[in-house]
């Protein structure tokens, strides 16, 4: 595993938090777009508390690190690398939580195909390796989208969640695909997901254990995760180079193996 320092310096070098590649003005415009509730922007969950803008904003300073002046309204945004790493530990921990229970059980999806498939699929080949039952349910379920209009299907690789539109994954904010994937399993609950967007969303809004992956123009599972929806999000960008994010899922998983 790397040094928290040499970490830190991968994490500024690619972007995948200290100057980010997001806009400052799309992350406000996110940020207002949660306040009024747009379902696009909430993943899945019911926000609990009256979010104003200057609310949703303040958190993701706390959260993520980005700028809290509102009078910063375009250009240069950034995530605190130091919130990702220990956002990343407490998300090993959780893992590693999890692994002590006997056959414990996992579910894995991701929105984000083009970056975060990476870090999900090293993680279900860890899981699996420590014992954990990985499920996926809802395998070829598929629905009609308004903002899509067309059909998109649940598909697994490596027993992680995607969309796939035409033969090929696809992003997604999304929080019907993980819906219907927990409505599939009836009684049956996973120990935890481990997702992003709608997946993560979805799973934190019907009481099962979530952790995730989240922008910083994503504001919606730092909510849940402030209404105690979601246990741990990782601040992050999620769409640069997949090998970038190889140190990160070094982390995670050297962690996530000292189970007592």
């Amino acid at each position: 595993m790397s040094s928290r320092d040499e970490l830190r310096e991968h994490l500024v070098r690619t972007r995948i938090a200290g100057d980010v590649a997001t806009p400052r003005e799309n992350n406000l415009d996110h940020y207002a777009s949660l306040a009024h509730r747009d379902s696009h922007y909430t993943f899945g969950l019911t926000v609990e508390q009256p979010w104003s803008f200057r609310d949703v904003l303040a958190l993701m300073a706390k959260s993520a690190g980005v700028s809290a002046d509102p009078k910063h309204r375009y250009g240069q945004d950034t995530i605190d690398p130091e919130l990702t790493i220990d956002a990343l530990d407490a998300m090993a921990d959780r893992i590693a939580a999890v692994l002590e229970r006997p056959a414990p059980t996992v579910m894995l999806a991701t929105g984000h195909p083009t970056g975060l498939l990476a870090i999900h699929l090293e993680l279900a080949r860890f899981l699996r390796e420590r014992g954990a039952r990985l499920l996926t349910p809802a395998e070829g379920w598929s629905y009609w989208g308004q903002a899509f209009g067309r059909k998109r299907v649940i598909r697994y690789l490596g027993d992680v969640a995607m969309l796939d539109d035409r033969g090929g994954f696809v992003h997604t904010h999304d929080a019907a695909p993980m819906q219907a994937m927990l409505a599939s399993l009836g009684d049956e609950r996973p120990d935890l997901v481990i997702a992003d967007h709608g997946w993560a969303g979805a799973a934190g809004e019907a009481g099962v254990p979530t952790v995730g992956f989240a922008d910083s123009n994503d504001p919606a599972l730092f909510v849940g995760e402030a209404e105690g929806k979601i246990d741990v999000v990782v601040p992050l960008d999620d769409n640069v180079l997949p090998r970038y994010y190889e140190p990160l899922v070094n982390r995670l998983v050297t962690r996530a193996s000292r189970v007592r």
